[in-house]
């Protein structure tokens, strides 16, 4: 399994749920998605295993662009391969970019 971002809008398109999923080999205990929708708050939007993988969803606002990234048994950062782009940050890494079109 590869990783992957599924996005579904709501049938008026005023908001998206966002899909993320992670092959449960990245990580032995927990992933969290963090980004600049969470204030990058580790606690916040952590991935549940299921099927064989961690996932989680979200609801983002169409219209919008979201810098986010993956935190791994509490001390790895992973980027997500399938990702709309990526964007350097202030720690000499990037960030994985997600646009949610209107």
């Amino acid at each position: 399994m590869t990783l992957m971002i599924t996005k579904q809008f709501t049938p008026k398109r005023t908001a998206c749920k966002v899909t993320f999923t992670v092959p449960a080999d990245w990580a032995q205990t927990d992933v969290a998605l963090v980004g600049d929708f969470n204030g990058w708050d580790p606690q916040a939007n952590k991935l549940a295993k299921k099927n064989g993988a961690w996932e989680t969803t979200i609801r983002l606002e169409p219209g919008t662009e979201t810098r986010f990234r993956y935190y791994i048994d509490e001390g790895n950062w992973a980027n997500d391969d399938a990702a709309d782009a990526y964007v350097a940050n202030e720690y000499g890494s990037d960030d994985s970019l997600l646009r949610v079109d209107a």
